[in-house]
């Protein structure tokens, strides 16, 4: 009984110190999102403008694993990339270790912790390749690339 005990209070420890360290930042008074309500990123430069098409980016956890689908996304400057959570707890974060020399990074989202909630990101980076992360599952390999190219 005791070991049973002790063994979920370390579980319930590691969760806990897990979705603290990613969730980016803290949240002051008692904001609420609804499950349909789209987390507003930080601009990545100043004059960020939704201009062109929405691509949707599902966010899972399954019987597969955890997973960005789809992981390779072609977009175009003013494009909004729609990151949607299916199933999980999910953030998107485009890492600088991952992204060396490129500047106009977008800052790591909050946790998505709702099926359907969602987090838009426009599209404001220069053409070039990005490589994107759920931190908290990184390690087992959910992450994605995106494909910025000039448009027409």
């Amino acid at each position: 009984m005791i070991k049973r005990t002790h063994m979920r209070l370390l579980i319930s420890t590691a969760a806990i110190a897990s979705l603290i360290a990613c969730s980016g930042e803290k949240k002051e008074g008692a904001e609420s999102e609804s499950a349909e309500h789209a987390a507003t990123p930080p601009a990545a430069a100043p004059s960020a403008a939704a201009t062109g098409d929405t691509i949707l980016i599902e966010a899972w956890t399954d019987g597969t694993g955890n997973y960005f689908k789809p992981n390779k996304i072609e977009a175009h400057p003013g494009d909004v990339l729609r990151y949607v959570l299916k199933a999980g707890v999910h953030n998107v974060h485009f890492l600088p270790d991952s992204n060396r020399i490129k500047t106009g990074l977008p800052a790591a989202s909050e946790l998505l912790q709702l099926p359907g909630q969602t987090y838009d990101l426009v599209v404001s980076m220069a053409p070039g390749d990005y490589y994107f992360q759920c931190d908290p599952h990184a390690a087992l390999g959910m992450k994605g690339k995106l494909e910025v190219e000039e448009k027409d």
